[in-house]
């Protein structure tokens, strides 16, 4: 991974740049970072995900105005840059999975969570075809009095479930994974969401099994629990009481 000083030391644009703070990518450099003393989020492509970049700012673009997303300040083609607002808050996933934040609290949250998938699906809905999150995890949200979605680089035409069954999947995944609580807000999370759109998604139980086991290929380590759980929801169901 290539760090934010390469970029200040090679491209005078960035000269003004003054590094807050390394975010976690697992495929980009991003910082929060003050430019002439202004807080903003840096966040560098590399070159073979030009085409990421060019998707992110689209969706980015076209719902920054009805959507709680982040507001783009630029996009910089030649160096792969966009600059974007910084969005105060918490990260969802370090609240839901503090063991201090009460219950109520994380229903009320995955509720808000759902809305904000509704809002996303309907928004860019056209006849029969929905453009979707595409990397639907639990970090990929801030939560300050709204919930906030980031990160838009692998948004594509799709199908709602997919999103719906990723962030399932991240719930039950982080830390304490697989408790009973986290089937439970996944049902809370789901039921939500098909209350505002009834039929929209189907077979649920094969879609979330799916996708714990994509997370294989990155936590290696993990596999033998992720295939236990994976065929465990497949055969029963994400919303079986024993869980």
């Amino acid at each position: 991974m290539r760090e934010i000083e390469e970029l200040i030391n090679k491209a005078k644009k960035y000269k003004n740049v003054i590094v807050q703070k390394k975010l976690k990518s697992k495929k980009n450099t991003v910082a929060y970072v003050t430019i002439k003393g202004k807080p903003r989020i840096l966040k560098w492509f590399t070159p073979g995900l030009k085409l990421h970049m060019q998707k992110e700012y689209k969706v980015l673009k076209n719902g920054e105005k009805k959507l709680q997303i982040p507001f783009v300040y630029e996009i910089d083609k030649k160096n792969n840059v966009i600059i974007l607002n910084h969005i105060l808050g918490e990260n969802l996933c370090d609240i839901l999975n503090d063991e201090s934040t009460i219950f109520s609290e994380k229903e009320r949250l995955v509720k808000l969570l759902a809305d904000w998938y509704i809002d996303f699906h309907n928004y860019f809905k056209s006849g029969n075809v929905f453009t979707i999150h595409g990397d639907a995890t639990l970090r990929n949200f801030v939560f300050n009095d709204r919930i906030w979605g980031l990160d838009f680089e692998e948004s594509r035409n799709g199908k709602p479930i997919d999103d719906i069954a990723d962030m399932c999947s991240s719930i039950l995944t982080t830390d304490p994974m697989f408790t009973k609580e986290k089937f439970q807000l996944c049902r809370i999370f789901t039921d939500s969401y098909l209350e505002k759109a009834p039929g929209r998604i189907a077979n649920i139980d094969d879609e979330i099994a799916y996708s714990i086991l994509k997370k294989i290929q990155w936590r290696p380590d993990q596999e033998e629990i992720l295939r236990k759980q994976s065929k465990k929801i497949k055969e029963k169901g994400i919303f079986n009481e024993k869980h």
